[in-house]
């Protein structure tokens, strides 16, 4: 079973990835196609037709692991309610099985790119680890004692929603609160702080870039600081600061022995993680200041890769 080859699938705020991945994590095939502004029912179709691309491409396989952007009750499969997509109260593994005859293997995104990470990548060899993935919004994955913590039902480990300023602006999507550090160092948050900062700094690379019509992203800024613009430099660094504010209280609750930045947002390298670093090793307790905080070492796959892994645990257990 641990050689096997199985179907893995990471959906995001924008784009639903679909890989098949062989027992020693490699991509043996994927594809991208984008996710954002489906209703649940058209969710459920992509995922489905994502498993049956992965079928046509690689007959015979018959293991899919999912991961959605949501908070799961694990037992069941079931998606109570997610931020930023249209998944409320959906019974997506149930759902998913009966579309495509499979045994569906479901879980967070997050924790399933935190399994990825721990089992192939950053992690690989400690036993006590957190990993935010920097995205459209920010997830989490917490990594105990060599095993996943879920929390009672399934829904825990949300540390996009730690709050780091509880006067803050609210939260994207569904999400009720304020100041969550998503509000902050998302790849969201970051592109509209760097639209912000192309007004008021019109001689600004971001400036010109606004100027010019195209739509400042997250990856624009990332660009135009790795040029030396100080606006977008400036960017970074103050939402690198609040990923730390929030490292920092993490930290202190769980004592990793390293963090995972992961998600679309390790490609701002440095430049983001920098401050978080300085944020943490200033504001945390002893010993927990000197939590290594390391960029993600299976990228973008990592997603797909956790779904794999989980397909062939569950079925190796017999779900």
């Amino acid at each position: 079973m641990e050689s096997e080859e199985a179907i893995g699938l990471d959906l995001g705020g924008t784009k639903l990835a679909t890989g098949v991945v062989d027992g020693e994590g490699r991509l043996a095939w994927s594809d991208e196609v984008p996710s954002s502004g489906y209703s649940q029912e058209e969710v459920i179709d992509l995922l489905a037709d994502g498993i049956d691309r992965a079928r046509a491409e690689r007959p015979g396989l018959s293991l899919a692991g999912v991961g959605i952007p949501a908070r799961v009750e694990f037992a069941t499969g079931h998606a109570i309610g997610t931020v930023n997509l249209d998944l409320e109260d959906v019974p997506v593994r149930d759902l998913l099985s009966e579309r495509t005859g499979l045994q569906i293997a479901l879980d967070n995104d997050a924790n399933l790119a935190m399994l990825a990470e721990a089992t192939y990548g950053a992690a690989k060899d400690v036993d006590y680890a957190l990993m935010l993935t920097i995205g459209t919004g920010i997830g989490g994955g917490v990594w105990i004692d060599g095993g996943l913590y879920r929390g009672a039902t399934g829904s825990g480990a949300e540390l996009g929603h730690v709050v780091v300023d509880p006067d803050g602006p609210r939260c994207q999507g569904n999400c009720p609160g304020r100041g969550c550090v998503e509000t902050f160092a998302s790849g969201t948050a970051i592109g509209r702080e760097g639209r912000e900062a192309a007004v008021a700094e019109p001689n600004s690379a971001l400036g010109r870039i606004a100027a010019g019509g195209t739509e400042i992203t997250a990856v624009q800024v990332g660009e135009a600081a790795a040029d030396g613009d100080p606006v977008a430099l400036g960017v970074l660094e103050r939402a690198g600061r609040m990923l730390g504010v929030a490292l920092t209280s993490l930290a202190n609750a769980f004592e990793p022995e390293l963090i995972v930045i992961g998600g679309g947002g390790v490609a701002l390298g440095d430049l983001l993680l920098d401050p978080a670093r300085d944020e943490l090793a200033a504001r945390a307790l002893d010993p927990m200041s000197k939590t290594p905080v390391v960029a993600a070492e299976l990228g973008p796959q990592a997603g797909m890769i956790g779904a794999a892994t989980l397909a062939r645990s569950e079925a190796g257990r017999g779900a």
